[in-house]
């Protein structure tokens, strides 16, 4: 087992998508066995686009976040779960990293322009997100950070900070993370609009298949997926993305190159290819989805997981903000 720090953590919700699952949840049951991994529920991410909903709650949506984790065979032996607004030196250290932080390059951020665009009350949390993301990674002193293509930039500004307080307080405060790039894998998305990645808002649902979705809802979205011009199977995101997509969710799934499930169709039919993809993410989904309902049934078993991720994360971000303060000046307790 490599000695490399690992931290990963996905936004609370009961809508997380075949994009997350296959994106970051199935890749962290492998990185456990090859690292020391931290996986957080960042709930506090999660108020910036805050919505009061009926028959849900925060606390009800990180119990399911933490019930899938489990369920896709993360293991509370193997890496540490936890909870982030249960670990208050993420808060803290958010407000330290944005005194270091220049307003220039957190109004550059591409995700903030595109969350903010059009709205007259933008939250100032949607301004500073990428410094609590910088908190949530320097905390742990972790050398790898999974990341998808929207999140590089905000990755960059981390190892920017890290950096930037180093030199500042003339000390080796932070370790400088690396991106974590996944051999097998690829971005999952919209089925019906291809050049887009998995949505959970309401309005993309039809291209969107969740982890919560019927196998006949997963059949009919697959059914009805977009495809292209042409008659030939081959992997071309750029002219042929709908069919490449398809691809790429049998490749993930199965861990196999693209290149091997392409030539599974050298003379098959979108028709055979949709109804394949179909029973595949079926055969993948339906285990996972009922392993989250038994384990949503066991809620002391659930407390007790997180209760032992709590106080190993605890330990290991206490360590990192006391030497923070010390640097700093700040009154020790």
């Amino acid at each position: 087992m490599s000695n490399s720090v690992l931290l990963s953590g996905v936004q609370p919700t009961n809508a997380i998508t075949l994009g997350n699952y296959l994106g970051a949840l199935k890749n962290w049951v492998h990185l456990q066995d090859s690292h020391r991994c931290y996986f957080a529920v960042v709930d506090l991410h999660s108020l910036v686009t805050y919505q009061r909903q009926e028959g849900s709650s925060i606390a009800d949506n990180t119990w399911y976040a933490l019930a899938t984790y489990l369920a896709t065979g993360v293991d509370p032996e193997r890496a540490c779960l936890f909870v982030q607004s249960q670990v208050a030196e993420h808060s803290q250290l958010a407000w330290i990293l944005n005194c270091f932080s220049y307003m220039g390059e957190l109004n550059r951020m591409t995700q903030f322009k595109d969350k903010s665009k059009d709205k007259t009350n933008i939250p100032a949390g949607l301004f500073n997100y990428p410094t609590l993301m910088a908190a949530d990674i320097l905390l742990y002193q972790a050398e790898l950070v999974p990341v998808g293509e929207d999140q590089r930039q905000h990755l960059e500004l981390t190892r920017n900070l890290a950096q930037r307080v180093n030199k500042t307080l003339g000390s080796q405060l932070f370790t400088v993370p690396e991106p974590y790039i996944a051999k097998l894998g690829g971005r999952v998305m919209d089925l019906r609009n291809p050049l887009s990645k998995m949505s959970k808002t309401a309005e993309h649902s039809q291209g969107t298949i969740f982890l919560s979705d019927s196998n006949e809802q997963i059949a009919k979205k697959i059914a009805r997926a977009i495809t292209d011009s042409g008659k030939e199977i081959v992997f071309d995101r750029q002219n042929k993305p709908g069919v490449s997509n398809l691809l790429v969710i049998q490749a993930v799934i199965e861990r196999q190159p693209i290149d091997t499930i392409v030539d599974r169709y050298r003379h098959s039919n979108y028709g055979k290819l949709k109804s394949d993809t179909a029973e595949i993410v079926i055969a993948e989904l339906q285990p996972v989805r009922d392993k989250i309902e038994q384990l949503l049934s066991d809620r002391q078993y659930l407390q007790q997981v997180l209760s032992a991720g709590e106080q190993q994360a605890r330990q290991r971000a206490q360590t990192t903000l006391a030497r923070v303060h010390q640097a700093l000046g700040i009154i020790a307790d």
